[in-house]
């Protein structure tokens, strides 16, 4: 199911505490993109670092145990109507699936970027801390 490839899939490695997270494969002008958000994204993000994830990818970034994962150039969300509305934060728009309430996809000009939200941290904040970054790989201040 094409719903399964585009999610995340989050798996701890035996031992290692890496966690395993499907990378996407951007084009065009995602590439450049996501590549810039890589070199954007904080250290820390509500309170959990920055850790890894298998395999390495520039496109993902995780933080803590994987409550919170990030992907970038992921394709447009198949349950985006052209017709919903975003919620803007910072500036970035963003769409909440309507069926995964820990999936957000920021919207900008060049590139879709998936954020997962789990555990105890809250969506809002962790979206307003992404923003910024965000809003940088699509000529935003």
């Amino acid at each position: 199911m094409r719903a399964a490839i585009v999610l995340i899939v989050l798996l701890t490695l035996a031992g290692c505490g890496t966690l395993r997270v499907d990378p996407p494969t951007p084009t065009g002008e995602a590439v450049a993109a996501c590549d810039k958000l890589a070199t954007l994204l904080p250290k820390t993000l509500d309170g959990d670092e920055r850790s890894a994830s298998e395999p390495a990818s520039p496109y993902v970034a995780v933080w803590g145990s994987g409550a919170i994962t990030l992907r970038c150039g992921v394709p447009r969300p198949s349950r985006m109507a052209p017709t919903d509305e975003l919620q803007e934060i910072g500036g970035v728009g963003w769409f909440a699936d309507p069926e995964r309430p820990a999936l957000f996809t920021a919207v900008t000009d060049t590139a879709y970027v998936e954020v997962t939200v789990g555990g105890e941290h809250v969506p809002a904040e962790v979206l307003a801390d992404l923003s910024k970054p965000i809003g940088q790989i699509s000529g935003q201040p």
